[in-house]
């Protein structure tokens, strides 16, 4: 190869390599991607052999196409994906709380304050939350109520101008604690005082009582049960106003016994003293009368018993509130007027009678 050829060639050579650097600009603005090391005139001069670096020099010279050197910008150092610790706002937080995909959930317990007692769950089967929550208001209830107690003594007493000794009867209230009494009639049948107390009653009536006392909770009035299934010992042991053994409303062995019972005793706990808490107590009975008949249940016995409360379609209501009773007790004061009335007229006739015979005397 003749020097000459040798020069044409690193002349095209050299053209070609201006006419990439002048390009690669325009193509990396427009793709926005890392071009190859772009190789410069002057790099491909020094790679050539002495004699070719001298040949090429010159016909650069006698080439007619000014030729600059292009500077290729830096091309930037691709760096690693970093993943930071920030969270995107419209990502969903992840709660770590919530239970794993596919697994149940528990049901969430009653909570139960010594002011408030809520439900905080749906409940899958129902009868259980409603034992759960009517058994969370008695275990936060106060077991304690006063009692009449009589008392008999010995007196002296004036009588006929004389003192004379005499036996009186006193009657006083006592405070009465009978916390005790649920558990050992519990344990006298091996139940858990759960299911005595609260799984005693009658199935319709828990369901009733449930809807009137979580009302009641909603108004604020703190409503707690005193005493709900009593079986025929427990009612023997009973103290104060009461049933015969059998014969309870509660429970008794007349009435049905366990899983039947249809009467239970509520008071409030709405206050730090018992005298805040008979105020409260007074409240939640009002409420009762006002607002329980919505809900199935009301007092019976009013202020004979007042917290006692049982279903207004039982036997018990209708004996003592319902509308035949109020008939009847209408037609008894009716009659008791009529009789008044006549007696006071046979008064007037036999009085005039009396004064007209010494008139009759003196006149015969």
């Amino acid at each position: 190869m003749s020097s000459q050829q040798y020069a044409t060639r690193a002349l095209c050579r050299t053209v070609v390599l201006a006419g990439c650097v002048l390009a690669w600009p325009a193509a990396a603005a427009e793709n926005e991607v890392t071009a190859p090391p772009i190789v410069t005139e002057g790099a491909a001069a020094a790679a050539l052999p002495p004699s070719s670096a001298s040949a090429a020099g010159e016909t650069r010279e006698a080439s007619a196409v000014p030729v600059e050197p292009a500077r290729a910008p830096e091309a930037p150092a691709s760096k690693p994906e970093l993943t930071t610790a920030s969270i995107n706002p419209s990502a969903a937080v992840p709660d770590e709380a919530a239970p794993a995909a596919g697994v149940e959930s528990a049901p969430r317990a009653v909570v139960v304050s010594a002011d408030r007692t809520e439900i905080l769950d749906e409940c899958p089967v129902i009868d259980i939350c409603v034992d759960r929550y009517l058994w969370a208001l008695y275990e936060r209830t106060p077991k304690l109520d006063k009692i009449r107690e009589t008392e008999r003594r010995v007196v002296t007493v004036k009588r006929k101008g004389r003192m004379v000794k005499v036996t009186r009867t006193f009657t006083r209230l006592v405070d009465n604690d009978f916390t005790w009494k649920d558990p050992k009639a519990a344990d006298r049948v091996r139940l858990t005082m759960m299911d005595y107390v609260i799984g005693g009653m009658d199935r319709g009536f828990k369901l009733k009582l449930f809807h009137a006392l979580h009302a009641a909770e909603q108004a604020g009035l703190s409503p707690g049960i005193t005493s709900a299934f009593r079986d025929d010992y427990r009612q023997a042991i009973a103290s104060g106003l009461k049933a015969a053994t059998n014969r309870s409303y509660h429970g008794g062995s007349l009435r049905g016994g366990y899983g039947h019972g249809l009467a239970a005793d509520i008071v409030s706990v709405n206050g730090p003293t018992r005298a805040q808490r008979w105020v409260a107590t007074e409240q939640l009975w009002k409420w009762v009368d006002a607002n329980g008949k919505s809900y199935g249940i009301g007092r019976p016995y009013l202020d004979h018993d007042p917290p006692h409360v049982g279903p207004i379609n039982g036997e018990e209501y209708a004996k003592h509130r319902g509308s035949a009773v109020k008939v009847a007790a209408a037609e008894t004061r009716k009659h008791k007027r009529l009789a008044a009335r006549q007696e006071h007229h046979a008064a007037k006739r036999s009085k005039a009678v009396r004064a007209s015979a010494p008139s009759s005397r003196r006149t015969s």
